[in-house]
C-alpha cells in the first residue's frame, strides 16, 4: 500500500482503517474476529488506525491488538502501525473545560491503547460560543512538548480557528476533513491555508459511508431507518449535494471510470480525493478483511485528466453542500446537527 511522509520522519499509509464503525451503531462486533482483521490489514500495507476517545471501545480494542501481536510487532514480522485518536470534549463542560480534564482523557488515551506516546491526537470542538478551544489547543501543545502526544491535529474547525491556532503557537499536522465527490467544501478557503502552512488532509466520508458504491448503482433510494449512522449521516450530505438522481448521476460517470480501469466505484471514489491537493490519506470504514482487495487495487492505477474533468462536470451541477467547513453540521437545530451525539466522554 502507498505511503506518504505526513511530517518529517512520519509516514501513514494513503489508505487508513477507520474505527467508527466499530464504536456501535453499526452492527455487532465479534472482538477476536476485529484482531485478526486488523492483522490482515497491517500485512497489506494499511498500518495506519483513526480512532477516537468517544468511539465508544475502540481504543482499548486497538489496545487489545498491539498487545495481542506485540511478539510479532517486536520481532518485524508485522510492520510498525500508526494509531491517531482524537480529543473530542464534551459539550456539556466546553464553558469550564480545564487542563487537568484534558490531560486527564489524554491520560486515558494513552491507557487504552497500551503506549507512552499518542502519534496524533485530533482535536475537535463542538460549538464556538465556547471560546476556550484556543486555551484547550495550547493545553495539547503543552502535553506534547511533555511527551505524552508526537504531533497535534485537528478535526471539524474551520479555517478561521485553524488560523488562531497556530497564531498561537500550536503547530499543527494534520486535518481531518469531510472531503468527497459529494462534499468539497474545503476547497473555498481551506485548501489554500493547509497549503500555506503544510497541513494535509486526511479525509473521512470519502465513499460516503458506503454510498459511493457499486451496491447503491441504479438502486432505489433507501427508506429510513437506515442500517446504520454512517448511511443515516451520508444521505444527509446526498440531499444537499442535490438529491438522489443527480448522486445516481455522478455513480453512473463513476461506473463508466471505473470500467476502464477494471475496479469499482468505490476505488475510483477514493482516487479522486487521493489526487487532490495536500490530501495526505483516506479514511476507510471497512468492517473487515473482505474489502481488502478492493483497497489495494487503488495502487494499479491514476485518474488522468479526462476522469478527473467528468467527474468534476457532475460537481459543477451540484447544489452543496455550501459554505464554511462543518458549518452545517455544526448548527445543533438543523438536521446535520440533530444526529450527532455530544457527551460520549462522561463517565
Amino acid at each position: 500500500m502507498e505511503r506518504i511522509e505526513l511530517q518529517p520522519g512520519y509516514s501513514v499509509s494513503r489508505v487508513i482503517k477507520g474505527g467508527w464503525h466499530l464504536a456501535g451503531g453499526h452492527g455487532a462486533i465479534a472482538a477476536e474476529k476485529a484482531l485478526e482483521d486488523m492483522r490482515h490489514f497491517v500485512e497489506v500495507g494499511i498500518t495506519t488506525f483513526d480512532c477516537a476517545d468517544i468511539y465508544t471501545g475502540v481504543e482499548e480494542l486497538i489496545g487489545k491488538f498491539r498487545k495481542k501481536y506485540k511478539d510479532e510487532f517486536r520481532s518485524g514480522e508485522l510492520a510498525p502501525i500508526q494509531i491517531h485518536t482524537k480529543y473530542v470534549p464534551d459539550y456539556n463542560v466546553l464553558a469550564t473545560l480545564t487542563r487537568q480534564q484534558t490531560t486527564a482523557i489524554i491520560d486515558r488515551s494513552l491507557k487504552r491503547l497500551g503506549v507512552e506516546q499518542l502519534d496524533l491526537v485530533q482535536f475537535a470542538w463542538w460549538d464556538y460560543q465556547f471560546p476556550k478551544y484556543l486555551e484547550t489547543a495550547v493545553h495539547l501543545s503543552e502535553l506534547q512538548k511533555s511527551g505524552k502526544i508526537r504531533f497535534i491535529g485537528v478535526t471539524n474547525f474551520d479555517t478561521k480557528r485553524i488560523q488562531e491556532m497556530l497564531d498561537a503557537g500550536v503547530s499543527i499536522a494534520a486535518n481531518q476533513v469531510q472531503y468527497s465527490v459529494l462534499d468539497q467544501r474545503v476547497e473555498t478557503n481551506m485548501t489554500a491555508l493547509a497549503e500555506k502552512h503544510r497541513i494535509p488532509y486526511l479525509c473521512y466520508g470519502t465513499v460516503a459511508g458506503g454510498f459511493l458504491s457499486d451496491r447503491y448503482l441504479n438502486a432505489p433510494d433507501p427508506v429510513p431507518p437506515y442500517e446504520n449512522r454512517s448511511l443515516t449521516k451520508y444521505r444527509l450530505i446526498i440531499d444537499e449535494f442535490g438529491g438522489y438522481d443527480l448522486f445516481q448521476k455522478a455513480l453512473q460517470t463513476l461506473r463508466e471510470i471505473a470500467d476502464r480501469y477494471q475496479v469499482g466505484v468505490t476505488e475510483v471514489a477514493c482516487k479522486y480525493i487521493l489526487q487532490k491537493p495536500m490530501v495526505g490519506a483516506v479514511i476507510v470504514g471497512a468492517r473487515n478483511r473482505n474489502h481488502l482487495n478492493s483497497l489495494q487495487t487503488l495502487d494499479t492505477f491514476q485518474l488522468n485528466l479526462e476522469d478527473l474533468n467528468k467527474i468534476d462536470a457532475i460537481v459543477a451541477e451540484s447544489k452543496g453542500p455550501k459554505g464554511p467547513f462543518y458549518d452545517l453540521e455544526r448548527d445543533k437545530t438543523g438536521k446535520h446537527g440533530a444526529i450527532m451525539r455530544y457527551n460520549l466522554n462522561e463517565d
